[in-house]
C-alpha cells in the first residue's frame, strides 16, 4: 500500500464488502476516511481500516450497527496514547507510524480482528438484547425470539441477505471460540429451526437453507479430526430414506474434538447396508439418526441388536424415533451433549 492510505474501492476489496457499503458507513456512522490531501480523494489509513474491522466483525456477530459503529470509533485513534498491551481491551499493534505499509495494515487488522474476536465471543462487546431485537418473523426475517444469542441472529440476518461470507465467519468463529456443542445449540440449530418455520409459512426461502446449510457443513469440516491410526469404533449413519444428516455432522464433528474418530455413512443409508458396514468394522457404537417419523423405522433398530455380535450400544437419534416403541436395549439420545458423552464412554 502507498503511504498515503487506500482508496475507497481498495479498502472495499481488502474487507470484502461493497463500496456502497463503505459509503454507508461514512454518512450514516461516521466511519469515514480521515487523510486528505487537497486535490486528491480521502484515503483510508490504518487507523481508518482498523475501526471498519470492528465495524464489520461486530456487525457479523448480531450487534445492531449504530452500536457496533460507536464501539468502532473508540478504536484508537493517532493521537492517543500507545495502548497498554495488557489489557483485554487493548489493539496492540493497531496504532501504525505515519509511514506504516501494507505488511503494517495487514498486522494491525489482523490484531484488531483477533482482539475484538475474543470479547465478542466473552461477551464484552455484545449489548443487553432488548425486547423486540428478535423480531416476529415478517418480512424477509427469521424469528428467533427476544433471547436469541446476539450471533444467531447475525447468522440469520446474513442468512436471508444469502451473505456466504458473513455466515462463514460467524459460524467458524462459533465453532473455534465456543466449541461445537455450543455453536450447534446456541447459534447453529436456532436459525436452522428458524428457516425451517419461515419454509413452513411461506413455502419459500429453500436457497436460504440449502445455503445456510452448506456453510454449517463446511464450518463444522474445520474441526481438526483425530490421527489416522485410531480406528473409528463409532459409526453414524442416516436411517434408511432419512436425508437430513447435518446432525450427524455435528456429532461427527463433536466426537472429534474430543479426540474420537467415527465413520459417518450420511444419507438414507438401506438396513442391508447398515449391517454390512456394522459386519466389516466391528464398531462399539452405531448412532441411526430419524429426522421424520416417515423414516424412525424400529425393525432398522432390531435388525442391528439381532447381530452375532451387536454392537455395544445401539442409540436412536432425532425426534423421528417413537421412543415408546423403541426396543428395550436401544438407547435413545436427547441432544448433541448426551450422543457424545455415550459414545465417548462406549468408544473407551
Amino acid at each position: 500500500m502507498a503511504n498515503d492510505g487506500l482508496s475507497a474501492g481498495a479498502a472495499a476489496r481488502r474487507l470484502g464488502v461493497a463500496v456502497t457499503t463503505l459509503r454507508t458507513w461514512h454518512q450514516r456512522y461516521g466511519l469515514g476516511p480521515s487523510r486528505h490531501e487537497p486535490g486528491h480523494h480521502r484515503r483510508y489509513t490504518v487507523e481508518d481500516m482498523v475501526r471498519l474491522q470492528v465495524m464489520q466483525r461486530l456487525t457479523a456477530q448480531g450487534v445492531a450497527p449504530a452500536e457496533a459503529a460507536a464501539w468502532a470509533r473508540r478504536s484508537p485513534d493517532p493521537a492517543a496514547p500507545e495502548p497498554n498491551p495488557d489489557s483485554p481491551a487493548s489493539f496492540a499493534g493497531a496504532v501504525a507510524p505515519a509511514d506504516s505499509d501494507e505488511p503494517v495494515l495487514r498486522a494491525a487488522a489482523a490484531a484488531a480482528r483477533e482482539s475484538i474476536l475474543s470479547l465478542v465471543e466473552s461477551g464484552a462487546l455484545i449489548p443487553d438484547v432488548r425486547p423486540g431485537d428478535g423480531r416476529a418473523g415478517g418480512g424477509q426475517t427469521i424469528a428467533l425470539g427476544p433471547r436469541a444469542d446476539p450471533a444467531a441472529r447475525g447468522l440469520a440476518r446474513a442468512a436471508m441477505r444469502l451473505d456466504a461470507p458473513s455466515m462463514r465467519y460467524i459460524l467458524e468463529s462459533a465453532v473455534t471460540h465456543r466449541g461445537v456443542i455450543s455453536a450447534w445449540n446456541d447459534v447453529m440449530m436456532p436459525v436452522l429451526i428458524g428457516i425451517g418455520e419461515r419454509y413452513e409459512a411461506t413455502e419459500r426461502f429453500v436457497e436460504v437453507e440449502h445455503l445456510l446449510s452448506r456453510s454449517v457443513t463446511e464450518a463444522l469440516s474445520i474441526v481438526p479430526r483425530p490421527a489416522r491410526d485410531l480406528d473409528p469404533r463409532v459409526l453414524l449413519a442416516a436411517a434408511d430414506e432419512e436425508q437430513h444428516t447435518l446432525p450427524l455432522e455435528a456429532l461427527a464433528a463433536a466426537l472429534a474434538e474430543n479426540g474420537v474418530p467415527s465413520r459417518l455413512l450420511g444419507a438414507r443409508v438401506p438396513s442391508r447396508a447398515l449391517l454390512d458396514a456394522v459386519d466389516r468394522t466391528g464398531p462399539a457404537v452405531v448412532v441411526l439418526w430419524s429426522q421424520l417419523p416417515g423414516t424412525g423405522d424400529v425393525t432398522q433398530l432390531e435388525h442391528l441388536l439381532s447381530l452375532p455380535h451387536p454392537p455395544l450400544v445401539v442409540a436412536a437419534a432425532g425426534p423421528g424415533w417413537p421412543i415408546a416403541d423403541l426396543p428395550p436395549l436401544v438407547t435413545p439420545l436427547s441432544g448433541l451433549a448426551e450422543a457424545v458423552r455415550v459414545a465417548s464412554a462406549a468408544n473407551a
